[in-house]
């Protein structure tokens, strides 16, 4: 469990909600692309949205650090000092919202020892909320209608597997074909992840980098759905501020953990 009481997490998803908010706002009204060191793209819905998600975080548990995104520049040193932390994507898929595709989502994570204990997905196009806390359930809001969620288990046939609209590798096509049949369904951002925990994707296979705030908050919302959000080389679950770089490995996210994504990955 996350250790945070009801109170605290309502007022996490209406941080959330506010940051959704704000991204429409900039979303509806045109913007500025410019681009980080790293060549990925940065929009002012990103930035309007990290300073809303901080500022909130930070008011609500100052007990608790903040890793975002837009500020991840905090030493190792001080980081790893960090036993629990809030780890934030203030714009997920930035380069869908800039396609207009309104595939995009605020994710806020609460890390305990490593691993995502609290997490909030919120798509602000739809409005749509999902939310979990580990060892507890997991839940998708619309509006005042709220279901907990669950993987499909057994998948049926054709599976349905999330492809990223912006990045298929020569590698992701590969396991592809490994696959056998099935159905595949572009969908970006940590929607994907969403998507799988309440049954209508089955497999999110990411053979290429990430960084550490785009799974947290979907892979909480995963597990506590029944699903696993695997690294491709170990198998295990991954793990969080355990060193100095964000960056994740290739990684198989599956609502079935029985699935034999071994043999997909295999040689990859």
């Amino acid at each position: 469990m996350s250790g945070l009481d009801a109170t605290v997490r309502e007022r996490v998803i209406e941080i959330a909600e506010q940051a959704g908010a704000a991204i429409m706002q900039v979303y509806a009204s045109g913007f500025d692309v410019e681009h980080k060191a790293d060549d990925s793209p940065v929009t002012t819905a990103d930035l309007a949205a990290h300073r809303l998600i901080v500022q909130g975080l930070s008011q609500l548990t100052p007990d608790i650090p903040v890793l975002s995104e837009e500020s991840a520049q905090v030493a190792w040193e001080t980081r790893r000092q960090w036993s629990r932390y809030w780890l934030v994507d203030p714009l997920d898929g930035t380069r869908e919202f800039i396609k207009r595709n309104g595939e995009f989502s605020v994710n806020i994570a609460l890390i305990d020892g490593g691993a995502p204990v609290f997490g909030v997905v919120q798509a602000p196009v739809t409005g749509l909320v999902w939310h979990a806390e580990r060892g507890v359930a997991a839940y998708r809001r619309e509006g005042q209608q709220q279901d907990v969620i669950s993987t499909r288990v057994p998948p049926a046939v054709p599976l349905r597997v999330a492809a990223s609209r912006s990045h298929r590798s020569e590698r992701t096509q590969t396991l592809l074909s490994r696959m056998g049949e099935i159905e595949l369904i572009a969908q970006g951002s940590s929607l994907k992840f969403c998507r799988i925990a309440e049954g209508t994707l089955d497999v999110y296979p990411r053979l290429g980098p990430t960084s550490e705030w785009d799974t947290a908050a979907g892979q909480c919302v995963l597990e506590a759905a029944g699903g696993v959000l695997l690294a491709a080389d170990s198998g295990l679950p991954f793990q969080y501020n355990q060193r100095s770089r964000l960056l994740n490995g290739d990684f198989v996210a599956l609502g079935d953990a029985t699935l034999p994504w071994q043999d997909w990955v295999a040689g990859l």
